[in-house]
């Protein structure tokens, strides 16, 4: 059992290393906080975690043929995720920031179902611009190949390690996120609308270099 416990937070702790650095995914959670609340921002984290679990799982059981597949279909995937990234950018900058967490109506069931919606389609986004970049599993090979663990000796271990990076990515994004929540609430409305459209821009930056590392590189 402690040879378990101590898979899951070595598990974590690698979870936490490839969240945390800033990113177009980071700071497109960022802007999403800042624009559209809580909610929102962990919908997003909720998307990324879920990838990165993805991508952990790939690597704990031994899926070499999907990172293969990945691999060979790196570029256009990298096409798709500038373009991508782009569009929600310049979305993002040009989109009202709102100062706080309400809806048209709290009690009305249309507008929670529109607020699950709205969220699924963050979480959605974020899945699907996270596994857009190829090279993120082979990230996750090497750091389990140096630690050790790459596809682990059993269905358990492998489950495990899978859960300890998504639970530990997840970790990370709740606190960035809650952080960026309570901060968007010491601003005001102009600076908040500032800050969004920054970020929206740089998002788009981001996006502009994925297109251009494909077609440079």
């Amino acid at each position: 059992m402690s040879g378990l416990l101590t898979l899951y937070a070595r598990m974590f702790v690698i979870g936490i290393a490839v969240a945390a650095p800033v990113g177009a995914i980071g700071v497109l959670c960022i802007q999403r906080t800042l624009a559209r609340g809580w909610r929102a921002g962990m919908a997003t984290g909720l998307g990324v975690a879920t990838a990165d679990g993805l991508y952990a799982a790939a690597a704990a059981f031994g899926v070499s043929a999907l990172s293969s597949m990945l691999v060979t279909w790196q570029t256009p995937l990298r096409v798709v995720g500038g373009v991508a990234l782009i569009a929600l950018g310049l979305q993002a900058a040009f989109a009202p920031a709102r100062t706080a967490d309400t809806g048209t109506s709290s009690a009305s069931p249309d507008s929670a179902s529109l607020r699950a919606t709205g969220a699924a389609r963050l979480y959605a986004s974020a899945v699907a611009l996270t596994l857009t970049n190829p090279m993120t599993i082979m990230a996750f090979g090497a750091i389990f190949a140096g630690a050790g663990l790459a596809a682990q000796p059993g269905a358990t271990s492998a489950a495990l390690a899978t859960v300890g990076v998504a639970s530990g990515s997840l970790a990370w994004w709740t606190v960035l996120v809650s952080g960026v929540a309570v901060g968007r609430h010491a601003v005001g409305h102009r600076l908040l609308t500032g800050i969004n459209v920054a970020s929206g821009v740089v998002v788009a930056l981001f996006g502009a270099v994925a297109l251009a590392s494909v077609f440079i590189g």
